[in-house]
């Protein structure tokens, strides 16, 4: 099963402070004891929301909101992409994360949607459509 480990926002990755020197090398020790375990798939910060965009859809419509964002609570300051057993077994792997901020934060799970879920209405034109972009997004990555 794979997981997105979304990271929350907080006021202090809102203010686009960075980390200090000790909780960057905790993180580093966390993300290397994911990869030997064969668990992080990918993983990236992500900048403050003044630094990005939303786009509405409302039918055909399309509306473009900039950044900052307000709610910080609805915000995500990362994100990793993970490989594991069962739910039961992710939470375990947040558990012993570093807290990734010097205040009250949460890290939320969301298991990513595999072809098989979608069962019939995954077409055999449109799941093969899927697997060729799957093969070259690995064969981008690859290079």
């Amino acid at each position: 099963m794979r997981f997105a480990v979304l990271i929350k926002a907080t006021p202090t990755s809102e203010a686009g402070r960075m980390p200090d020197q000790k909780l960057m090398d905790a993180m580093g020790k966390f993300n290397e004891e994911l990869v030997a375990a064969g668990i992080m798939l990918a993983g990236e910060g992500l900048q403050p929301s003044s630094k990005g965009a939303r786009v509405r859809f409302s039918g055909t419509n399309r509306t473009v909101i900039d950044g900052p964002f307000a709610e910080t609570k609805e915000l995500i300051a990362g994100f990793w992409i993970w490989q594991c057993k069962s739910l039961e077994d992710a939470i375990d792997w947040v558990k012993r994360c570093p807290n990734p901020f010097y205040e009250d934060c949460e890290i939320e799970l969301r298991q990513i949607f595999e072809l098989e879920d979608f069962g019939e209405t995954m077409s055999p034109g449109l799941r093969a459509s899927e697997e060729r972009v799957r093969a070259e997004l690995e064969s981008r990555q690859a290079k």
